[in-house]
């Protein structure tokens, strides 16, 4: 039997030749807290709200899975884009972070790590898009992209130098073997903002992140929980090498027909089923239908679509795993 490593890529393989499918997260250990996580995200703390280093007013109520950013008009960072030089003040990554001494207890836990049977995963959360808009508000962002186009491409560049620096600290230190990068560009059904626009702002800004990872032999993962079909291709010639999060609304076996292995796709099982009043058969036959559904073509995960190896609810979790683990005995063997 292939280890979970050896499996994962194999399953990346254009001529490869996995022994079962990947079950979601398992073949990846990651390192969420790390000095560029606790610098950058490590003030989130439930039940209360806080500001992040681009000045981000963060709220976690207590009630709530996840924190968010307040972008209402009293306290949104960047007011106008066309004076965001004024507003925004980029983190000194380089300054905060590049430094060996700050590496050494996440180093120690990583050479813990049996790089023969795991994959050492790095993640970069909050992406150029999911910045901006944590910056000036979701309305303001996608309206600046229409009216104000010069100064919002020249914040979108500062972003992405930014996003830059994240990796190659990332890279230079931890040494991983995949990044799960993310960065939501659509909903359910669309995307937020025109194929053309996306092309023009968003993706010149992820060329050199992910040349940079591509150098370094890291396997790059997007997610992105999001309705992409139209930018496919472009998301390929970007260099991904795994979509994460794709969403059931995607005509997913025709994308994966499409590719024929230049990019695999990971997700695919709704988080429809990520309720407190989901039963375990409901979940079950929805992992069990992704797997049946999208795996005969090659080049699919099965995975929940959210961005890392949790769901609001952590059964949900759990039996997803156990039903995948349940699919690979009945058509793979032991």
């Amino acid at each position: 039997m292939l280890t979970p490593k050896q499996n994962f890529y194999e399953t990346l393989k254009k001529d490869g030749h996995p022994d079962r499918l990947v079950n979601q997260y398992n073949s990846m250990v990651f390192f969420m807290q790390d000095p560029l996580g606790q610098f950058t995200r490590g003030n989130r703390i439930k039940g209360k709200t806080t500001l992040d280093r681009w000045g981000v007013r963060i709220m976690w109520p207590e009630d709530q899975i996840a924190a968010i950013p307040d972008t209402s008009d009293e306290v949104k960072v960047c007011k106008d884009v066309c004076e965001w030089e004024r507003y925004v003040k980029v983190p000194d990554l380089a300054a905060a972070c590049d430094d060996d001494r700050l590496w050494k207890e996440t180093l120690e836990q990583a050479d813990r790590i049996d790089r023969d049977q795991f994959l050492v995963t790095g993640f970069m959360p909050d992406g150029v898009f999911e910045q901006m808009h944590n910056l000036m508000g979701f309305e303001d962002t996608l309206m600046n992209f229409l009216l104000e186009p010069e100064a919002t491409l020249a914040l979108a560049q500062a972003i992405g130098e930014y996003k830059f620096q994240y990796a190659r600290i990332l890279v230079d230190h931890l040494k991983p073997d995949v990044i799960i990068s993310l960065d939501d560009w659509g909903s359910n059904n669309s995307m937020f903002m025109s194929p053309d626009i996306w092309r023009e702002f968003i993706m010149p800004q992820y060329v050199p992140v992910y040349e940079y990872l591509h150098e370094h032999h890291v396997t790059v993962i997007h997610h992105s929980d999001s309705y992409l079909e139209p930018i496919v291709e472009d998301m390929v010639e970007l260099g991904i090498d795994v979509w994460q999060g794709i969403l059931p609304t995607n005509p997913i076996n025709q994308i994966i027909t499409q590719l024929d292995g230049r990019m695999t796709v990971m997700g695919g099982i709704d988080s429809i089923v990520d309720r407190v009043d989901a039963t375990e058969e409901e979940i079950r036959a929805e992992a069990l239908r992704a797997c049946r559904e999208y795996s005969g073509r090659g080049f699919f995960i099965p995975s929940i679509t959210y961005g890392s190896p949790k769901t609001a609810y952590p059964h949900v979790y759990d039996i997803i795993t156990d039903a995948i683990d349940g699919y690979n005995r009945e058509v793979f063997g032991d």
